[in-house]
């Protein structure tokens, strides 16, 4: 079976926003204009394609990231010549909510380019920074596309200058629109000086209009500046530029695609999806500007037998290398793994190996995604995406390769989790199912962890916060029939060192008959905080043989997730075990686990042990009027204040809060604003908790 389309016309791009910036309804106008849906879904009428679980179309947000394909031909392209110019769109509507942050970070490691898309009123939002640092580090180009450009309020100016300020200052506008508010009816194309108006019942008519005389002198004036910055990337456009002629459109438009796809340019393109303006347009530029796979670097990985880095190129014919980025439950066929293929071919039937865990598997049935819905295929080609139903040992970031050309693809970091909660089964009956649903939940989401508590025996989830819980609580019931009882969400703290310790630790007992005997030595140092934490074993002269050394770091690392002070895992720190003596006959493995636990302990208390915090960044938007309210109120929870700026007749306060702080704070807020007051929260990063706080968690640890 050959490839349908030349891998050159081929575009793996993510919708990514903050919430309710309009992404979904710019992915369900995307299937309407490509033909995929004959029928436009509204998020207000729960009728998405994209968001397909009930959940999502109950509470009217993105939870999981949804992929599909569907297929373009710009809009510029004569209607004889349409076939030849049509390319695949592989396209991915990420959640916008910080909660379900880790569906836009995977999407973006396997994906060549993003569409930012921007609320027109309210411009650059808290979650729009994380995902636009989350493509900065996989060094994905992007295009942004202000939308809601007919909301009261709106404005195309004050949006991309909150981007300028905000999050780049490589962006530029390559259209504007026409008029604002209710009077926003087209939009102007700067680089070609055309205007645009959307016509019929869902604007599928794109009519050619005059440019309005009003807006002429604006016009000249932006189109010179975007001539002039797209020439200052290109050494013989600038020198033709500064000659006085002006480049011919191919030649500006192969120079903006050069730049954008090495991110020195951001095209800014506008209009409002709700309204059916300017989505098509947004297409021409996804075809025109972001990369195809064969234009961005080859992907590069470890092979495992020789330790040496390799790459691999996107080729059909070059050995398999693919990366699963999300596992899925489906009610209909178990277990999905989507995965980006990056070279090579995956074909159904055949045996591929999961280099991550050197396990060979089968690949059975091969789908392509529609939302919800699955296509069969034969073959996955290289630049592609897909799910394989079926896999047993895979898991999200595990490497897909040749077993003959292993390689371990670069891996996802997932955010730790910030937010934990008490969960137990209703009945008996309710026991061992919610044991398999936590499982199969856990393997989907990485943010999202289980495990028990050694003291009570209770099951602790933990999460990103709380709409994350409660959604994956209320998926339990439905998706798993298990009804379970939860308990107050509670924070995630973390222990960790301010100085450095040094302890010895011996387990030494004798009952009559072999004893055990372990003796070590060890040190600590405080590291940089988001390290983690590093064993290092320094050894010399064999005064522990090394097969008690492994022991030892098992030791050590679980005394560091127990925790010392107060119960919580110990992070952002160095262990050296140095020196130590061993028994020839007492010795044993569990003896110097011992021994390493009792010495990472004591070293620990000697470094000056403190309590982290998770700290979130936090923005309320409200009016004028409930200013002194808003900030007295977070004065009092611990919060601190790092802007406040207008947004039309509201007032907007950012701030960094502690978690534990933030609890009930959306009722309180609606109740000092008359309701009229919002917010938004994301994880910032972890601090030191003062110590009259310290010593209140500590107490209630004890009580527990």
């Amino acid at each position: 079976m050959a490839r349908e389309y030349p891998i050159e016309k081929v575009r793996d791009i993510g919708i990514i926003a903050h919430i309710d910036a309009g992404k979904t309804t710019v992915s369900e106008r995307v299937l309407f204009y490509t033909g995929v849906s004959h029928k436009i879904g509204e998020v207000h009428e729960g009728e998405t394609v994209m968001d397909w679980m009930d959940q999502e179309r109950e509470r009217g947000i993105t939870i999981t990231a949804a992929a599909t394909t569907c297929f373009w031909t710009p809009t510029y392209i004569p209607a004889e010549d349409k076939k030849a110019y049509e390319h695949r769109i592989n396209l991915i509507d990420t959640p916008g909510h910080i909660d379900f942050t880790i569906e836009v970070k995977r999407s973006l490691r396997v994906l060549d380019g993003a569409v930012v898309v921007f609320d027109g009123v309210s411009g650059v939002e808290p979650q729009s920074e994380t995902n636009w640092r989350y493509a900065d580090d996989f060094h994905v180009p992007r295009i942004c596309f202000i939308n809601k450009l007919d909301r009261m309020g709106a404005s195309f100016e004050n949006s991309f200058n909150s981007i300028i300020e905000r999050l780049t200052d490589k962006a530029i506008p390559i259209q504007w629109p026409i008029g604002t508010e209710e009077n926003f009816s087209g939009v102007i194309d700067l680089l070609q000086n055309k205007a645009y108006k959307f016509e019929g019942d869902k604007g599928e008519k794109i009519v050619e209009i005059p440019i309005p005389a009003d807006m002429k002198e604006l016009v000249d004036k932006r189109h010179y500046a975007l001539v002039e910055r797209i020439s200052e990337t290109d050494d013989q456009l600038i020198a033709k530029f500064l000659d006085g002629k002006m480049p011919t459109l191919p030649e500006l438009k192969k120079a903006l695609r050069a730049a954008t796809l090495k991110v020195t340019i951001v095209p800014v393109l506008c209009g409002s999806a709700l309204k059916n303006k300017g989505v098509q347009l947004m297409l021409d530029a996804v075809i025109d500007y972001l990369p195809s796979p064969i234009d961005i670097p080859p992907t590069k990985g470890i092979n495992p037998d020789t330790h040496l880095e390799e790459e691999r190129h996107p080729k059909d014919d070059e050995p398999l290398a693919a990366l699963a980025f999300k596992i899925a439950t489906d009610p209909f066929v178990g277990s999905l793994t989507f995965f980006r293929v990056y070279s090579g071919t995956m074909k159904r039937g055949s045996y591929v190996l999961n280099a991550t865990k050197n396990k060979q598997e089968r690949i059975g049935r091969i789908v392509r995604m529609h939302a919800n819905h699955r296509e069969e295929v034969d073959e996955i080609y290289a630049g592609d995406l897909g799910a394989i139903v079926g896999l047993k040992d895979t898991t999200t970031a595990d490497s897909l390769v040749d077993i003959d050309h292993p390689v371990v693809l670069e891996s996802i970091i997932f955010p730790e989790p910030v937010i934990s909660m008490r969960i137990e089964p209703k009945t008996k009956a309710d026991q061992e199912k919610m044991g398999i649903a936590l499982h199969k939940l856990s393997e989907e989401d990485p943010t999202f962890r289980v495990k028990g508590d050694p003291e009570t025996g209770d099951t602790v989830i933990s999460g990103m916060g709380e709409l994350h819980l409660d959604v994956l609580v209320e998926r339990m019931r439905r998706e798993f029939k298990v009804e379970a009882n939860v308990g107050r969400p509670q924070v995630a703290y973390k222990e960790t060192i301010k100085g450095k310790g040094d302890a010895e630790g011996k387990y030494i007992r004798q009952s009559g008959g072999k004893g055990q005997y372990g003796h070590v030595k060890l040190k600590v140092e405080a590291l940089e905080r988001g390290t983690g934490f590093e064993f290092i074993d320094d050894i010399k002269g064999g005064s522990i043989p090394k097969e008690f050394i492994n022991p030892i770091e098992k030791g050590v690392e679980e005394a560091a997730a127990r925790g010392v002070m107060a119960g919580y895992p110990v992070v952002d720190l160095r262990v050296t075990l140095y020196d130590g003596s061993f028994h020839e006959v007492d010795s044993s493995e569990f003896a110097f686990k011992i021994a390493g636990s009792m010495a990472f302990q004591e070293a620990t208390k000697q470094a000056k042990l403190v309590i982290l915090e998770p700290v979130m960044k936090i923005q309320v938007i409200a009016p004028a009027n409930f200013l002194g309210d808003i900030t007295g109120d977070l004065s009092s929870r611990r919060a601190k204040i790092s802007a406040m700026g207008e947004r039309g007749n509201l007032r907007v306060i950012d701030a960094t809060c502690p978690l534990a702080e933030m609890f009930g704070y959306v009722t309180n807020l609606r109740s000092m604003t008359q309701g009229r007051g919002s917010f938004n929260m994301e994880f910032s990063n972890y601090e030191e908790v003062p110590n009259n706080v310290a010593q209140t968690i500590i107490e209630g640890k004890a009580k527990k």
